[in-house]
C-alpha cells in the first residue's frame, strides 16, 4: 500500500515545469469557440477617461496603443488620478502618450520618458523629463534613477525584446514605492523567455516556509514578498503590484469551534509522519 501511494506522490511532485506548462498551454489550446456559459448582464461600462482620450486624439502627436490595455491601464492606474504621482514610460516614440498620461493623471503629475532615439529630448518641458539611453544598459539605469527622487508608476513600452524587457524590470522594480504598480506591455507571442521569467516572480511569491501554531499557520515572507503584492497576467501584458503596506507576517488564522475530524491535530500529526514517511522513501 505504502509501495503504491510513494509511486502516486512522486507523479505529483516531479513533472517539471516545463511539462506542467505544456499541459497549460494546451488547455488553453483547446478551450472551445463557444461556450455554454452565459454572460450575466452588466450595466454600461464606466467611462474611462484614457480610452475618451485616445479615440478623441485625431492629431498631434501619435499614440500606438493595443485598444484592450485602457481598460487595464485604468484598472490598476485610476487611484492615482489627481496624486503627487511619478510616471516613467520606456519608449517615447513620437510623445502622443506623454500628453495622454499628463492628461490622465493631472497637473500634479511628474513625467520621466527614457527612449533610445535623441529625437524625443524634444518632448521634454517644465513636468516631463527626458532620459536618452538603451534600457538594457544597467549602468544607464544606474546613473538615470539617481536622478529620478521616487517612482510610482512604470510603463515599458519600449523595445520589447524579453532581455530589454528583463534588464528594466530588475534595474527599476525595487525603485517603486510602496503601493506602486509597474507595467510591461506587448509580452507577445508562445514560449517568450519574458513569459518565463514572469512565471519565475510567481514562484517567488509563493515560496513559503511554515510555522505550524496549532491555531494558525505562519510563514516570514522573504524580502520579495514582503515588496511585491501581486503579478498579473494578461492578453500581452504584465501588471505587478508593489504591496502598500509590505507584511511583516503571512498567516492562516482558525476561527470557529465546530470542525470535521479529518484534520484534528491527531489526524495532522498522522499525515505528517506518513508525508515523512515517504519523503525519507524518495530520498533513498
Amino acid at each position: 500500500m505504502l509501495h503504491r501511494f510513494v509511486q502516486a506522490y512522486r507523479a505529483f511532485r516531479r513533472p517539471g515545469p516545463t511539462s506542467m506548462m505544456g499541459r497549460g498551454r494546451s488547455f488553453a489550446s483547446r478551450w472551445p469557440s463557444s461556450s455554454r456559459v452565459q454572460p450575466r448582464p452588466v450595466a454600461s461600462p464606466p467611462a474611462n477617461p484614457l480610452r475618451e482620450f485616445f479615440e478623441g486624439h485625431r492629431e498631434g502627436r501619435g499614440i500606438w496603443k493595443w485598444t484592450h490595455y485602457f481598460e487595464l491601464y485604468h484598472r490598476y492606474l485610476n487611484r492615482f488620478i489627481g496624486q503627487d504621482v511619478h510616471v516613467l514610460e520606456i519608449g517615447i516614440y513620437s510623445g502622443g502618450s506623454l500628453d495622454m498620461w499628463r492628461d490622465y493623471f493631472g497637473p500634479a503629475c511628474h513625467l520621466y520618458g527614457v527612449d533610445i532615439e535623441e529625437a524625443v529630448r524634444a518632448y521634454e518641458d517644465t513636468n516631463v523629463h527626458i532620459h536618452v539611453g538603451d534600457q538594457t544598459d544597467r549602468a544607464f539605469w544606474r546613473r538615470t534613477l539617481e536622478r529620478i527622487p521616487s517612482l510610482d508608476v512604470v510603463i515599458d513600452d519600449g523595445g520589447h525584446r524579453p532581455e530589454q524587457q528583463i534588464a528594466t524590470l530588475e534595474s527599476v522594480l525595487p525603485h517603486i514605492r510602496p503601493g506602486g504598480v509597474y507595467i510591461c506591455e506587448d509580452v507577445l507571442r508562445e514560449s517568450n523567455p519574458f513569459t518565463d521569467y514572469v512565471n519565475g516572480l510567481c514562484h517567488g511569491l509563493n515560496c513559503e516556509h511554515l510555522t505550524d501554531g496549532g491555531e494558525f499557520i505562519a510563514v516570514d515572507p522573504t524580502p520579495f514578498q514582503a515588496a511585491v503584492g501581486g503579478v498579473h497576467v494578461h492578453q500581452f501584458l504584465v501588471a505587478i503590484e508593489m504591496a502598500r503596506e509590505p507584511p511583516t507576517i503571512l498567516e492562516s488564522v482558525r476561527r470557529g469551534t465546530e470542525w470535521q475530524p479529518f484534520y484534528d491535530p491527531e489526524h495532522r500529526d498522522r499525515r505528517r509522519r506518513a508525508a515523512e514517511a515517504v519523503e525519507r522513501t524518495l530520498d533513498r
